[in-house]
C-alpha cells in the first residue's frame, strides 16, 4: 500500500475548522488519486487527535440539527456551522426548495424527526443563489425548468413588490429571502412536523440566509416552533414582509 507523502504540498488537502487540517489550494486540480491522498491526511489528522472518533461515530448518528440547504458547493453546512462529523443531518437541492410532492426531501424530514429526534429544522437559502437567480429570468434551462417552477411561482406570489426593486441583484436576494420563508412553511405545514408537536416532541423550524461574501448565516424572522406560531406566519402577506425587509434595512445602515 502506498504509503502518505508528507512532504508533498499540504495546501492540497481539504481543510475543515473542525479537523483542523491544511487549507485547500482554491486553483488545485483535484484527481481521483488526489481525493484518495487527501482523505487519507484528513483520516490521520482526526484520528491522532481524536483516536476514537471514528470508532464512536460508526455507533450511530444523534444530530440535533437538520439541515436542508442548496447544492451550491460553497455553502458548506458543517464548515459553516463549526459541527463535526456526526452534527448535523443534511438534505440539499437546488435553491432549498421544499415541495410538497418531494418524496426524497420528505422521507429525510421524516427520519430526521420521527428517528433521530431532531430539535432544530434549518432552511437555509444563500445570497447569489444561481437557481433563484434563474428563477427571475425568463430563459429555458431544460429539465431543470420544472424544478425552477417552485421558485418561479413563490416569484409570482410576491411580483408586485419585487418588481418595485430597481436593483437587480437586491431583487434576487429579496427573492433568495422569500424562497425560503416558503420553505420553511412547506416544511412547518407538513404531516411530519404536525404529528411531531401533536405529540409534545419540542422541533422548532428556522429560516435562515449564508451571505457568500462575508461568510455570515443570518437568521430571517421565520422561525415557528408551533402550529401558533405557523398561523401568524402565514396571516404575513406579500406587503407586509416586504415592508419589514424595508424596515431591516434601514436599521441596518444605522
Amino acid at each position: 500500500m502506498e504509503e502518505d507523502d508528507d512532504s508533498d504540498d499540504d495546501a492540497c488537502c481539504p481543510r475543515s475548522p473542525v479537523t483542523l487540517g491544511p487549507s485547500p489550494s482554491i486553483g488545485h486540480e483535484h484527481g481521483l488519486a488526489r481525493l484518495l491522498k487527501n482523505n487519507r491526511k484528513w483520516s490521520k489528522a482526526i484520528r491522532e487527535r481524536q483516536p476514537d472518533f471514528f470508532e464512536k461515530g460508526s455507533k450511530g448518528q444523534q444530530p440535533k440539527v437538520f439541515w436542508i440547504g442548496c447544492s451550491d458547493s460553497r455553502v458548506p453546512e458543517n464548515e459553516l456551522l463549526q459541527l463535526a462529523p456526526g452534527e448535523v443531518f443534511t438534505h440539499r437541492n437546488i435553491a432549498n426548495v421544499v415541495v410538497s410532492t418531494d418524496l426524497n426531501c420528505l422521507s429525510v424530514l421524516q427520519y430526521a424527526v420521527d428517528v433521530l429526534k431532531v430539535e432544530h429544522v434549518v432552511v437555509c437559502g444563500h445570497y447569489g443563489c444561481g437557481g433563484v437567480a434563474a428563477a427571475l429570468g425568463d430563459q429555458s434551462y431544460g429539465l431543470i425548468d420544472h424544478w425552477l417552477a417552485n421558485i418561479k411561482e413563490v416569484k409570482h406570489q410576491h411580483l408586485l413588490n419585487l418588481e418595485k426593486i430597481r436593483d437587480q441583484e437586491d431583487r434576487c436576494r429579496a427573492l433568495v429571502e422569500i424562497n425560503c420563508r416558503n420553505s420553511v412553511l412547506t416544511v412547518a405545514k407538513s404531516p411530519i412536523i404536525r404529528a411531531a408537536w401533536e405529540r409534545g416532541q419540542s422541533i422548532e423550524v428556522i429560516g435562515m440566509v449564508y451571505d457568500i461574501q462575508r461568510g455570515l448565516l443570518s437568521e430571517l424572522g421565520y422561525h415557528v416552533s408551533n402550529a401558533d406560531d405557523l398561523a401568524c406566519h402565514l396571516k404575513v402577506n406579500s406587503n407586509e414582509l416586504f415592508e419589514a425587509r424595508k424596515e431591516c434595512a434601514e436599521l441596518q445602515k444605522l
